[in-house]
């Protein structure tokens, strides 16, 4: 059960973070007028690609 644990919280963590990542970019584009880096677009869909393994991997 702690290992079942430790993953939700993983995932809870990680989900966290890419939507910390996102309102930042939101808000860039939206009130800023800023794009996002290529890089950074592409550095947060991996980490949601590597989440999605971890969660279907149930």
């Amino acid at each position: 059960m702690t290992e079942i644990r430790e993953k939700k919280e993983n995932v809870k963590r990680h989900l966290k973070e890419l939507r910390q990542k996102l309102k930042e970019m939101q808000i860039a584009v939206t009130e800023e007028l800023i794009l996002p880096q290529p890089e950074e677009v592409k550095t947060l869909m991996y980490k949601m690609e590597q989440l999605l393994k971890v969660i279907e991997s149930k």
